[in-house]
């Protein structure tokens, strides 16, 4: 019977294993926005500094998404997830001895090892599972197999809640009735507070690696794309309208999501610091001896759990209607919830911003498919890691919704991700056809 099924669909246990990568990696996104909140008091940041943890972690995918595509172009699929596992291994464990130094750099360099690796799976994995079967499919299979990125993410800012962020909370007013010496202590023990839970992520993503070493992956397209001898990048975006359009698109998309999720607790604070969303205290059971920083990440956390419904419930529809008319639908709901987030601010702000992550939840895996759709092996994966490249969108431009949050609070930032989403709509409208030049 195993026989008959393997024969029947090979891509099965590759393509189940290829999920849990998209599983893996939204534990390392989701963890950013709970950095840089922590390290604002743990290493004594300005908000804006604090904000270079994502411009950190998105540069790598920047740096090495071509070098990632290139490499799995020459040694193909599998080598390319396992040595983009290895390296954020690696990067996690890096985590270890700069909590024990507490110098920035050294954190902002185990991001950026992490982010490299992330390059490599992402750049291998998205476009692994669009070819993976059917091509009318290629869609319906990234967002499904994306979903398992939405369950993950729900357990970043959990985990921050829980085991980074500190039971007590240090404002101005108590940090001024403490001495410098007090201070200092209580900035070591918060920097160490994040070494338990890169530690164990290290352990697991090795334990992943090591099952992909001893698992069979099948090359697919393969033999064509040797035979189609080199591609040029330059040329790629010079042929493709839709290709390059596609990349900013994913570029304003990144950046919007990075901005929203690396600064939820800010906006949550300095919207509505001490109210709350009701069902959100009683879903985490919100005790009155948190502290705001906690609750405000597990109002991130119920804001993921909608991320994770809006990927399900797309993913659904694109198995009965075109993909991107589905995104058409979340892209506008996005720009006009940014908008209403910025007229109401307050509590009605948070919970616009709450259903922006709903929105989202299928933006990067469809205009990835739209973008790389069309293109033959040869060409595709360095199209993927084109796609994959423009994820530094999330390191350029939340540093500009930090400093844009000095001249008018953090209702300005929004000013960002609602450019963005207005830009992405315009692409699922109109830039996503098919125009070789």
């Amino acid at each position: 019977m195993n026989s008959t099924s393997s024969s029947r669909n090979p891509y099965i246990l590759p393509f189940a294993l290829v999920c849990s990568l998209f599983f893996l990696w939204g534990i390392a996104n989701s963890l950013n926005g709970s950095l840089i909140r922590h390290f604002q008091f743990a290493l004594d940041l300005k908000r804006w500094q604090a904000g270079i943890v994502d411009s950190a972690f998105y540069f790598g995918y920047f740096v090495m998404a071509i070098p990632a595509g290139i490499f799995m172009r020459k040694w193909g699929y599998k080598r390319g997830i396992l040595a983009g596992l290895l390296l954020y291994a690696g990067g996690a464990l890096l985590f270890y001895p700069a909590a024990g130094i507490r110098v920035y750099a050294f954190f902002l360099f185990a991001l950026f090892t992490i982010a490299s690796g992330l390059a490599f799976l992402e750049t291998a994995a998205n476009l692994y599972v669009t070819v993976l079967g059917d091509k009318k499919d290629a869609e319906w299979r990234i967002n499904f197999a994306q979903s398992f990125n939405g369950i993950s993410i729900i357990l970043g800012p959990i985990i921050g809640s829980l085991f980074i962020f500190s039971k007590k909370e240090y404002t101005k007013e108590i940090l001024a009735t403490m001495s410098p010496e007090q201070i200092d202590a209580a900035r070591v023990q918060e920097a160490l507070s994040v070494q338990g839970p890169y530690l164990t992520v290290a352990v697991i993503v090795a334990a992943v690696a090591v099952l992909f070493a001893f698992t069979k992956m099948p090359e697919v397209g393969r033999e064509e794309e040797l035979a189609e001898g080199k591609v040029s990048i330059f040329s790629l975006l010079g042929k493709y309208k839709h290709l390059s359009l596609g990349v900013l698109a994913q570029f304003a998309n990144v950046g919007a999501q990075a901005t929203l999720w690396g600064y939820f607790v800010d906006f949550k604070i300095d919207f509505a610091r001490n109210e709350h969303v009701g069902f959100v205290n009683t879903l985490y059971r919100v005790t009155d001896g948190m502290t705001p920083d906690q609750i405000a990440g597990f109002h991130a956390s119920f804001a993921l759990v909608l991320f994770m419904f809006g990927r399900f419930l797309g993913t659904f529809l694109m198995s009965r209607m075109e993909a991107r008319k589905v995104l058409s639908w979340y892209c506008v709901a996005a720009v006009v919830l940014v908008a209403l987030a910025f007229a109401t601010g307050g509590l009605p702000g948070i919970i616009c911003i709450m259903l922006t992550y709903f929105c989202q939840s299928i933006m990067f895996p469809t205009i990835f498919a739209l973008a790389t759709k069309g293109l033959p092996p040869a060409e595709s994966k360095l199209a993927s890691s084109l796609v994959i490249m423009a994820i530094v969108g999330g390191a350029v431009l939340p540093p500009i919704a930090g400093l844009l949050s000095q001249t008018g609070g953090m209702k300005m930032a929004l000013l960002v991700p609602f450019a963005c989403f207005s830009y992405v709509v315009f692409y699922v409208m109109q830039g996503y056809k098919i125009k070789e030049a």
